[in-house]
């Protein structure tokens, strides 16, 4: 890879969770992060990390604490980090792909 420019179709996919896939680029304490889901099965987890990302493809549904909030194609997620924002994937379209902005 080349300075300024990230090559995802370069980098291999990695397994998360069962049904969900990414690959990530690093550099220094931030990292990109191109998320693929291949179920429509959320996270039974909570989760109080925040998340600074795009919906590429697809739709999913996130709980914030019995507030669910629907994401589509084409719209960026905020969620700030702490117990005020404390959430989980509830549905997922299956062949949704997000790009993740991440402090590591």
């Amino acid at each position: 890879m080349g300075p300024f420019k990230v090559d995802f179709e370069s980098l291999e996919w990695q397994q998360g969770r069962s049904g969900v896939r990414y690959k990530v680029y690093r550099e220094g304490s931030r990292q990109l992060r191109l998320v693929e889901f291949e179920t429509s099965e959320g996270d039974p987890h909570w989760c109080e990390v925040g998340h600074i990302g795009y919906v590429l493809e697809g739709a999913l549904s996130i709980d914030f604490s019995g507030a669910v909030v629907s994401y589509n194609a084409g719209d960026g997620l905020f969620i700030p980090s702490g117990s005020p924002s404390t959430h989980r994937g509830v549905s997922i379209k299956p062949g949704t792909r997000l790009l993740m902005v991440e402090d590591v």
